[in-house]
């Protein structure tokens, strides 16, 4: 059972970073979704917005992998996989009328580990069984301008309001709005809604019954822009989509999927908020 939610997802969400040629880099976020094969076997879905795959002209992608020391600390460990093939087609699968993408990784194992089970995607009536609506609070991972919350490379936590109404049902309305700042970089990170209450000192438990730890309610897709300013409102795409691009994985005459991580980068290094503060 997971009980905090926004620490499990964090452990679960991963820069996505292209080297170009000019020195620059292109950025995005992904999250890790564990969800059956074809054959019933779990593996491991790496979902994102699919205008970061689209606009990395290369065929290699960095993920952004951590690993933890004996001493207690994290190093950033990004591995290379493949997001195209010899002729440049597309290894993911992308949803056919939202900007969703999912491709099926083979991830370090506390990586696979860390992946969230696809039942805590948010279904048709997730919103109105757990009453969610204009003005309640959910939180959002992602990596804004590249930037990771530490040289470990783990993602930024922010949070926000939903700012428009209706958000549901899905179908009707597919993505909704949420009252934070966006910046490139953050493209493709879960938006999500956690549960998770802390223990105060002195107080006791009333009730051992599992605690609902929250659900993954979408993925970010946009900035609102308007005449080149930005709004400081995100576009945010419903989970149900995220479902569907995954249940189209399933599917015989869909792209290849399986794209199969490597060594870690020499060198690999993030580039931390509080050193971007600095300069």
């Amino acid at each position: 059972m997971v009980m905090d939610l926004a620490v499990e997802l964090i452990h679960a969400t991963v820069q996505l970073e292209q080297p170009l040629g000019d020195g620059t880099r292109t950025v995005g976020t992904g999250f890790l979704i564990s969800a059956p094969g074809p054959d019933g076997a779990p593996r491991t879905v790496l979902v994102t917005a699919n205008h970061v795959l689209e606009k990395m002209p290369g065929a290699t992608v960095r993920i952004g992998y951590r690993v933890s020391n004996p001493d207690g600390s994290w190093s950033y460990a990004p591995q290379p996989f493949k997001i195209r093939d010899a002729e440049g087609g597309a290894l993911w699968t992308h949803h056919p009328s939202r900007d969703v993408a999912a491709i099926s990784i083979k991830a370090p194992p506390e990586f696979a580990r860390a992946a969230l089970p696809v039942n805590y995607l948010a279904a048709d009536d997730t919103f109105a069984e757990e009453q969610v609506g204009a003005g309640d609070e959910m939180m959002a991972l992602g990596f804004p301008r590249g930037l990771s919350a530490n040289s470990a490379g783990f993602p930024i936590l922010r949070s926000g309001r939903i700012a428009s109404y209706p958000i549901a049902p899905a179908k009707v309305f597919p993505t909704f709005l949420l009252d934070f700042s966006v910046f490139p970089g953050n493209s493709g990170g879960p938006v999500f809604v956690s549960r998770a209450t802390k223990a105060q000192p002195g107080v006791t438990q009333v009730s051992d019954a599992p605690r609902d730890p929250g659900f993954i309610a979408g993925l970010l897709t946009q900035q609102v822009e308007l005449n080149s300013e930005r709004l400081e409102i995100g576009i945010v795409t419903h989970a149900k989509y995220i479902r569907e691009t995954i249940d189209l994985m399933q599917n015989p005459l869909a792209p290849a999927t399986v794209a199969e991580t490597t060594t870690s980068v020499a060198g690999g290094r993030t580039a931390s908020a509080e050193e971007a503060a600095r300069n």
